[in-house]
């Protein structure tokens, strides 16, 4: 069984959002990955990114500086 760990949780309120924030990642080689939205968060699209808790700052000042939109952001043992 794999190790939780604190994570970051990004939720969108469309795909389409969840998308740019995808793309814009992998260009800039922004930690962290697409994935469902984990049961324990209702918010969104049902897609949300993960990252570690740690790049939360750097995500938020990366995505202020590419004008990418999210609903909520959340700290969860993922």
């Amino acid at each position: 069984m794999r190790k939780k760990e604190l994570s970051c949780i990004f939720s969108f309120e469309t795909t389409t959002q969840a998308m740019a924030m995808e793309n814009a990642c992998k260009k800039k080689q922004i930690p962290g990955r697409i994935i469902p939205l984990p049961k324990e968060i209702s918010a969104g699209c049902g897609l949300a990114w993960w990252a570690p808790a740690k790049e939360k700052e750097r995500i938020l000042a990366f995505m202020a500086s590419e004008q990418l939109v999210y609903e909520q952001c959340d700290e969860i043992l993922f």
